[in-house]
């Protein structure tokens, strides 16, 4: 395959993989045009696909020319550009993941989307949306919060947590009338008490016990804190009110071809919705190839909020 464009993402697996490439450890989505071989049946020559290369991957997606099997490749709509189609496709992959095969999100359902300002949040919200889902998203900044604010359809209530003031528990008992929110998508959650967390983390990120008790009844709580510890309290509450707690990572897909089929519809799906507009991704300016390291770092370093795309 011919690759045109690539979005660069941070993963802890990848650091259980030995890579030795020039840019700092990490999976890649690539597009371009398919060069096929003659046992391909999926793709046709010159078609324009897009695709996630998974975690054993011999090859970087840094690379004019990337080898990989067909199962891992969508078609990309001719309406989309290559850089949309870069940029979308793992935070639409994760957004699935989170909202539909771990939490179930339906009709009607309330969902709370931490950080919605970010990449991946836009999509999470655009997603929930495009389900007909109640949804209350948090801003760590006043520029975020502004932008929440702006999108349509309109998020029910933008919490500010900037100022460290902001009790997220109480906002959200108050949208809900006290019952709590069907669906937590966070962003991370402080473990720790007030002495034990930097400044910053005690700022923007809620505490574990306030998750717990703005979880409704049958609530879904999706994280992405990789070194979540519940206590034998924690888990008792969250059994009485027949919660459940689900792990987001989005390597699982490549990790088993037990779902090759569904992962490939989710990707098709992705693309569909970036075509159509229901997915309006968050994009930064495409980098030339000799920026790659510079931009992989910020992205390790979260400080980049919108997406980082390569372009040739």
């Amino acid at each position: 395959m011919a690759s045109y464009h690539y979005s660069l993402i941070h993963s802890p697996l990848s650091c259980h993989h030995d890579w030795h490439h020039s840019v700092p450890a990490a999976p890649w989505r690539i597009q371009g045009k398919s060069f096929v071989g003659s046992k391909v049946s999926f793709f046709h020559p010159d078609d324009e696909v897009v695709g996630i290369l998974p975690l054993d991957s011999e090859e970087s997606g840094l690379c004019e020319i990337v080898r990989i099997h067909e199962h891992y490749l969508v078609h990309k709509p001719e309406k989309v550009t290559w850089a949309e189609a870069a940029g979308v496709i793992r935070d639409g992959l994760r957004s699935y993941t989170a909202l539909h095969s771990l939490s179930h999100i339906s009709l009607g359902k309330s969902v709370l989307i931490m950080d919605g300002a970010s990449a991946f949040g836009t999509l999470a919200i655009q997603l929930a949306h495009h389900r007909g889902a109640k949804v209350i998203s948090t801003a760590c900044s006043l520029e975020d919060k502004q932008y929440l604010e702006k999108l349509r359809p309109a998020i029910v209530r933008v919490i500010d947590m900037s100022n460290g003031k902001v009790d997220v528990a109480e906002s959200c008992l108050e949208e809900t009338g006290g019952i709590g929110v069907d669906i937590i998508l966070d962003a991370g959650v402080r473990l720790y008490n007030k002495d034990d967390e930097p400044a910053l983390k005690l700022q923007l990120l809620p505490h574990k016990h306030d998750i717990i008790t703005l979880l409704g009844v049958g609530g879904h709580w999706v994280t992405m804190e990789e070194n979540l510890q519940l206590d034998p309290p924690d888990s008792h509450c969250l059994f009485l009110k027949g919660a459940t707690v689900s792990f987001l990572n989005d390597e699982v897909w490549n990790l088993s071809n037990v779902q090759q089929g569904k992962y490939l519809c989710i990707l098709k799906d992705v693309m569909e919705k970036l075509s159509t507009g229901i997915f309006r991704p968050l994009l930064d300016e495409p980098v030339p190839p000799y920026d790659a390291k510079i931009s992989m770092e910020i992205v390790q370093k979260n400080q980049a909020r919108k997406k980082q795309v390569i372009q040739f």
